[in-house]
This record gives C-alpha cells, sequence and structure tokens, in this order.
C-alpha cells in the first residue's frame, strides 16, 4: 500500500436515495481491507432496517441523526460514532435538513453496492417505486432487508 492522499471534494460520487455517497479511498493490505466514504445525506423518510456483510462505522461531523441498530434507537450529534455490526438489522434518518460524516465501512463490497446501487435505483425517484430495483442489486451484493436471510 502506498500513500494516498485525496483533496476536499474529490472522490468518485455514488448518488443515492439517502444521500451522495463519496468514495475516498479503498485500502487492501496484509491486515485486511477497509473502504472510507463521505456521505451528504438529506432529510428524507428512514429507510427499513437492513442487514449488510459488512460492519459499517459512522462518525458524524456535521447535523444530526437517528440511527437505529438491532431494535436500538441512537440519537448521533457531531464528533458522536455509531457502529452498524455486519449481519445486524441496521438504518439511519436525518433529523433537519442534512447531514454529514464519515462512513468506514469492512471489506471491499461496500463501494461495489453503492457504485451499483447508483446505477441501478433513480436518486430521485419514491423507494416504492423503485423497490424491485433495489431488491436486485441488495441481493447481488448480500445485503437483505431486516427478516430476509442474508444469501
Amino acid at each position: 500500500m502506498s500513500t494516498v492522499h485525496i483533496p476536499p471534494g474529490e472522490g468518485r460520487h455514488y448518488p443515492m436515495i439517502d444521500g451522495d455517497h463519496v468514495a475516498k479511498v479503498a485500502v487492501r493490505d496484509d491486515c485486511g481491507a477497509f473502504e472510507v466514504f463521505e456521505v451528504v445525506a438529506p432529510a428524507a423518510p428512514m429507510a427499513p432496517p437492513h442487514v449488510s456483510p459488512w460492519t459499517g462505522v459512522l462518525f458524524l461531523l456535521e447535523g444530526r441523526v437517528t440511527a437505529v441498530v438491532d431494535g436500538t434507537s441512537y440519537e448521533v450529534e457531531p464528533g458522536g460514532v455509531v457502529v452498524f455490526p455486519a449481519g445486524t438489522p441496521s438504518t439511519f434518518g436525518v433529523v433537519g435538513e442534512s447531514a454529514r460524516f464519515v462512513a468506514i465501512t469492512s471489506g471491499d463490497g461496500a463501494g461495489k453496492f453503492f457504485a451499483d446501487f447508483s446505477q441501478s435505483v433513480p436518486a430521485g425517484q419514491p423507494v416504492e417505486e423503485s423497490m424491485a430495483a433495489i431488491m436486485s442489486v441488495t441481493q447481488r451484493h448480500g445485503v437483505a432487508m431486516a427478516g430476509q436471510m442474508v444469501e
């Protein structure tokens, strides 16, 4: 692994229904892999809890969010952190107008999921109208809505 520097505002943008996910870096070395994203999320209805095959860490920079992890709700303010363990039903919702946070995910699957999701599911369309596309993408990446089996 060599040194990587990503200036502010740069990175690959993945516009999704819950915000713009900007891929900052993917690290893979002898110790494992993780990815770092900057997420700018607008106020929107909270997505249903979903189960991912990777662990995610949300470090809030601006705004406020409510995170729900395995049925427990956490109010997160700037400087706060919440962990979404792999295989655990989790979601978040923005409290107020918007929020900005750093998301760090274990492994190298989240970036592939975000890329596929942003290409396959229209960001400006209501979730109800996008459900078939959402289910197709989640199935391809081992993500499931809470209550479904992850294959």
